[in-house]
């Protein structure tokens, strides 16, 4: 059995402006989007399952997915604002889904087999992805047990943004790299960042950029924690239902653990649009050193 990617795919992106998952910043004309899909690939996930919008499944079909058909298996899950548990509905003048949280738990009837969970938008580097598949395969040679799950670390300093503050969960694990609390810091700027005196950070710490690897028992908890933060929470218009925050409880009371696998490859995205030319240059330089193919995924 080959472990599942599940790629959140749902977002709109209202900072950058616009659909990012479909926006080209490859030399071929590739999208971030297809980077990990690559890596997926080749670190040998046998399926794709995208949680997206049905308003823009034809685009998002066409335009993206359909490059990877031949390839490797996809699958699609919708993250709509009334897929709920049963006697929920969504309150008068609700407008958006319910976060990364829901988003996963609407997979829940797709995928049963380990799986990883990435965001559609953000890069992740090709050791992220070895270091999940192995840690997957492991988990199915082990027979799936319960919820033994794992994230991919970043240092900090690999995922800062030139534009802009950014917000991190900086990670506390133990000596045997076991996650025992995220602490998320926002309005991070990279001047903030380093070596030197007065530094608020040294940029060896290891943040979370909700790379995770799951098996299919964290669903039974999910489904439990949406419908409790539902009834806490599901009148309000804007709530959202965060899978960290969902996975942070189950560590807190003692149904999970996390093992915290750290990476040295660097993060990047498309937080804001100034973003993009970096993005593609970053890109292009990892074509030219040999990482990737000049073209991903050439026509036939």
């Amino acid at each position: 059995m080959k472990p599942t990617l599940l790629v959140l795919a749902a977002g709109m992106g209202s900072r950058y402006g616009g659909l990012k998952q479909l926006d080209s910043v490859g030399p071929a004309g590739e999208t971030i989007l297809d980077y990990a899909v690559f890596d997926a690939i080749r670190a040998g996930f046998g399926r794709v399952v995208f949680v997206i919008r049905r308003e823009f499944e034809e685009a998002f079909r066409t335009q993206v997915a359909a490059k990877y058909a031949d390839r490797v298996q996809v699958d699609y899950v919708f993250q709509s604002l009334d897929a709920l548990p049963a006697g929920f509905g969504p309150p008068p003048g609700r407008e958006k889904p319910w976060g990364t949280g829901h988003a996963v738990w609407c997979a829940r009837d797709a995928v049963k087999e380990p799986f990883a969970v990435i965001g559609a938008d953000d890069y992740f580097g090709r050791d992220a992805f070895g270091k999940l598949a192995d840690y997957l395969r492991a988990e199915v040679k082990s027979g799936i047990p319960a919820q033994r799950f794992a994230m991919v670390g970043y240092r900090l300093a690999n995922t800062l943004s030139e534009n802009g503050a950014v917000s991190r969960g900086v990670c506390a694990a133990s000596a045997d790299g076991a996650l025992q609390r995220v602490v998320e810091h926002t309005g991070i700027l990279r001047e903030e960042v380093g070596a030197a005196a007065g530094k608020k950070f040294t940029g060896e710490e290891i943040v979370s950029m909700n790379c995770w690897a799951f098996t299919p028992a964290l669903f039974a908890a999910l489904d439990r924690q949406f419908s409790e933060f539902l009834k806490s929470r599901g009148g309000e218009l804007k709530s959202e239902f965060y899978l960290p925050e969902a996975v942070s409880q189950q560590i807190t009371e003692g149904a999970a653990t996390v093992r915290v696998l750290p990476t040295t490859a660097s993060w990047f995205g498309v937080t804001y649009r100034e973003d993009k030319p970096r993005v593609q240059a970053t890109l292009a330089n990892l074509v030219a050193g040999g990482v990737y193919p000049a073209q991903l995924f050439p026509s036939p």
